[in-house]
């Protein structure tokens, strides 16, 4: 069964002054995905985020949420935090947010206050005033108030940025939650570990570039990886260089990291060093991590 497209992406590009910061843009985002966002400062991130919300017009292409193209009516179905939260200081969260629901004619709304607070943990500190919050506290009223009009889609920009390891721990928990009730989200962080976590997807960006778009399991096995060692590890390295399909990706004192093709794999690469008479004393296999993988998109 195919899955409903919420999101439509088509050649979309962004120029400023004749910078082209986002360059021909094509994904499909579909119901219940976790996208993770990713790519350095200046890869074109926010720039994106903010053309898909209507913020920013692009220069070139098209999007289509919902397949209702950008009607104004979307932006109903579509919860958003791409800044540092902005509420009234002086207010209390249970305040801050019947402003937020009355701008969003929000039904039912002190219900769904109520709800959205015990969602992000914050029930029994809503009477609290907003300047009295930690950054983390903050961080988490906005996803509340992103979510006050129960949203299909949960647009998050950098929702972990200043936070502390707890409030990190605590943001990727909430999201974790989030997804789990099915709705959709494009999240974009500097945290890959976090990323690798969340989502069920990625799109790398590179200078306005997209140099991935996939799911998060076939980015993570897209290269088979082992580590190797032997008594000799000259003569091992040599070896492994007469091997068509395998590659050194890192040497250390005590072993090798090989990556190679698909049709290559354990048992083949211990029989075709055994055939030049090297025999190893380890051999197992190793998936590289999100990190490792992302540095390496960007420097191809």
């Amino acid at each position: 069964m195919q899955q409903e497209i919420v999101l439509e992406v088509k050649n979309l590009v962004k120029n400023f002054k004749g910078v082209q910061a986002v360059k021909s843009i094509n994904l499909n985002l579909h119901k219940g995905e976790v996208l993770g966002l990713l790519g350095p400062n200046g890869s074109g991130k926010t720039t994106t985020l903010a053309m898909l919300l209507g913020i920013l017009h692009p220069t070139s292409g098209s999007f289509s949420w919902f397949n209702n193209g950008t009607q104004d009516e979307n932006r109903k179905r579509i919860g958003s935090l791409l800044e540092t939260p902005n509420f009234y200081p002086y207010l209390n969260a249970y305040d801050n947010l019947k402003v937020v629901g009355i701008i969003k004619n929000v039904p039912n709304l002190q219900e769904r206050i109520n709800s959205v607070l015990e969602m992000v943990d914050l029930k029994e500190r809503g009477k609290r005033p907003f300047r009295s919050y930690s950054l983390g506290m903050k961080q988490r009223l906005a996803v509340a108030s992103a979510l006050l009009s129960n949203p299909e889609v949960l647009v998050l920009d950098e929702p972990t940025n200043g936070l502390d390891p707890q409030g990190i721990a605590e943001m990727r928990q909430l999201i974790i939650d989030i997804a789990k009730e099915g709705k959709t989200i494009i999240l974009a962080s500097h945290i890959l570990a976090e990323v690798q976590i969340i989502c069920s997807h990625i799109v790398i960006l590179r200078e306005g570039e997209m140099v991935y778009n996939g799911s998060m399991e076939r980015l993570l096995n897209q290269e088979q990886a082992f580590r190797l060692s032997a008594a000799n590890m000259q003569q091992l390295e040599q070896a492994l260089h007469s091997i068509p399909g395998i590659s050194i990706a890192e040497r250390t004192e005590t072993d090798l990291l090989v990556t190679c093709n698909e049709k290559i794999d354990g048992s083949l690469i211990n029989k075709r060093l055994a055939e030049q008479g090297i025999y190893l004393s380890e051999l197992h296999a190793h998936q590289k991590n999100l990190e490792t993988i992302f540095l390496e998109k960007l420097t191809k």
